[in-house]
């Protein structure tokens, strides 16, 4: 008996069951409102970063002779693949959504959505400086996986640790920022419509209107190979992945498999056939990868960084965690109202773009209830992307 009942704990104990078990928590937990505001699909992460915590407490347990584990280092390579596939998923359909009009609204308003990520991710970085010179105790390795937490960036995580001194203390700040990083921004583009008492029907009228591009339709008929649009979208994450490979010499820089799809996704987008071929997506299905990409992306991520942030936790890192995400949302949110004149959900756009928050995104378009403002992310995001892996290397180079 004890050995079916070690057999079964085993098979529900599966990376499998607990990454929809935390799913289905997590919707749950989303979907409770306060005041209007709610996590949505940022509770997953709620739910992922919880069985962190207690897989930290309780690593495996025995029931008769078997030994089951909640997180090892075999489970936490499982949760990576997780959150990589998520990661191509939702990007990629960011891309082919936003591809229509991306390159067809490129205008002077492009050097503000450039402009908006340079300064987002500096104003980041010179406050981890800041602190790092300010503070003895805080290592400049801790410093900057609080910065690359604080933005959500897994690039810049990956980038810092190619030179870190002390690997482990980088991936422990991602952790220990990772949670607000992601919740700050969430509850940002929810609270700030609200705050500045927003009328989110009128201005979602007028920002549709403005936004409305005229995409010319061809008369010749492309031959589609499958009636999902599975073809075209597979293709534009191997693309996607290709393009990230591709390394600069010299700062040995890539926009990895997040920028990569991101570019494919507007390529393929934009064009919408190759050669003969049909490569334009119902918008439904671009949707649900999306959402799917999310989830997946958040279970993933939340799981280990639930583990490091109760090995590695301090008030401190937490609070210059708090620092990295707001003071860059903040002084981002203000140059895009009083200086570029963006409006309110262009400038958010521009914000999840900037702080590279693929759950802020989500959140936004479920506040906006429209996909344009994916255009403002798309348009910010590769060069935050670039400015984030950039300013993490400089950083420990220089200390």
């Amino acid at each position: 008996m004890i050995d079916y009942l070690g057999g079964v704990t085993s098979s529900l104990l599966s990376t499998i069951f607990i990454a929809f078990l935390i799913a289905t928590l997590g919707y749950l937990i989303g979907a409770i409102e306060i005041k209007g505001i709610s996590l949505g699909t940022a509770g997953v992460l709620l739910m992922a970063l919880a069985f962190g915590v207690l897989a930290n407490f309780v690593p495996s347990f025995s029931i008769g002779a078997k030994e089951i584990f909640l997180f090892n280092p075999s489970i936490k390579a499982n949760f990576s693949v997780i959150s990589n596939i998520g990661t191509a998923l939702f990007v990629t359909s960011v891309g082919l959504i936003a591809g229509p009009k991306f390159f067809r609204t490129l205008n002077r308003k492009s050097l503000a959505y450039v402009l908006m990520g340079v300064v987002v991710i500096t104003v980041g970085a010179g406050a981890a400086v800041l602190c790092t010179v300010l503070d003895g105790n805080l290592s400049p390795d801790m410093a900057v996986g609080l910065l690359t937490g604080g933005l959500t960036s897994t690039p810049g995580l990956s980038a810092a640790k190619e030179v870190a001194t002390d690997e482990a203390a980088v991936t422990a700040g991602y952790g220990i920022a990772y949670l607000f990083g992601v919740l700050g921004v969430v509850l940002f583009v929810q609270l700030i419509p609200k705050l500045l008492r927003v009328d989110i029907d009128r201005e979602r009228e007028s920002f549709v209107a403005a936004a409305t591009v005229e995409v010319k339709q061809s008369n010749k008929q492309y031959k589609q190979l499958e009636p999902f649009g599975f073809f075209p979208f597979f293709l534009s994450i191997a693309l996607g992945c290709i393009i990230g490979a591709v390394k600069i010499p010299g700062i040995n820089f890539s926009l990895g498999t997040s920028g990569g799809t991101l570019v494919a996704g507007l390529i393929i987008g934009h064009f919408g056939h190759i050669g003969p071929i049909d490569c334009r997506i119902k918008k439904e299905t671009l949707n649900f990868f999306r959402e799917l990409g999310l989830v997946l992306f958040l279970i993933g991520a939340g799981v280990p960084g639930g583990v490091n942030f109760v090995d590695n936790v301090k008030v401190s890192y937490f609070l210059y965690g708090a620092l990295f995400t707001l003071l860059p949302m903040l002084v981002g949110f203000l140059l895009g109202k009083y200086v570029f004149k963006l409006s309110i959900f262009n400038n958010l756009g521009s914000i999840t773009g900037g702080m590279t928050s693929t759950p802020a995104l989500g959140a936004l378009i479920s506040t906006a209830k429209t996909d344009d403002v994916s255009s403002s992310y798309a348009a910010t995001y590769p060069i935050a992307l670039v400015m984030v892996v950039l300013a993490s290397k400089i950083i420990l180079m220089i200390f």
